[in-house]
């Protein structure tokens, strides 16, 4: 299968996909129809990719599309939810869900919880998020691809951050990626 992989090209997604026998390209520019139709991709999927996928692109793979987020789906939707998800006390973990042309709102694949600790720093929590959405796809690709895994409509409230947002927050941050979850928290 012709794989586009958005995000960065050192992602261990982009070995799940290529051992599942998938001829994968990756990218962490914006999609447009030129570049679609060069690669003329089957599937996208998408990985810590920055920018808003336009409904175009959902259109061109027939919503073959998802997205792999390292938040609960519908908390923490956007920028930054790790962070949130302490700020806010939301439910933590990740998801992997069909993209739609907003941020974060489509159909719900698979999610699962990720337990954090109050030692944690949030350099660790991130690890944590990132290996268990990484472990989750790996273990639902080859269902994703053949169309197999139900989709289920995300329920409704959550919450949304924008890069902004965390501006006002940014003083729990006081050492960077080694401060506790536990100085977030309160």
């Amino acid at each position: 299968m012709r794989v586009v992989f958005l995000g960065n090209i050192g992602s261990p997604i982009i070995q799940i996909l290529k051992s599942s026998g998938d001829d994968v390209t990756v990218t962490s520019q914006p999609l447009d129809s030129k570049i679609l139709n060069e690669l003329h991709p089957e599937f996208i999927v998408s990985f810590g990719y920055p920018h808003l996928v336009s409904q175009e692109v959902i259109d061109f793979v027939n919503g073959q599309i998802i997205n792999l987020h390292i938040s609960y789906l519908p908390w923490n939707r956007g920028s930054d939810p790790d962070f949130w998800s302490l700020v806010d006390n939301t439910p933590k973990g990740v998801t992997i869900h069909y993209m739609d042309a907003t941020f974060d709102t489509g159909d719900i694949i698979v999610q699962t919880e990720v337990i954090v600790d109050e030692s944690d720093t949030l350099s660790i929590y991130r690890d944590k998020l990132r290996m268990a959405v990484i472990q989750l796809f790996e273990e639902n690709w080859a269902r994703i691809r053949k169309g197999t895994c139900k989709r289920q409509p995300q329920e409704t409230g959550g919450s949304y951050h924008r890069s902004v947002d965390k501006s006002e927050w940014v003083h729990l941050v006081k050492q960077g990626a080694d401060t506790l979850v536990s100085h977030i928290k309160k």
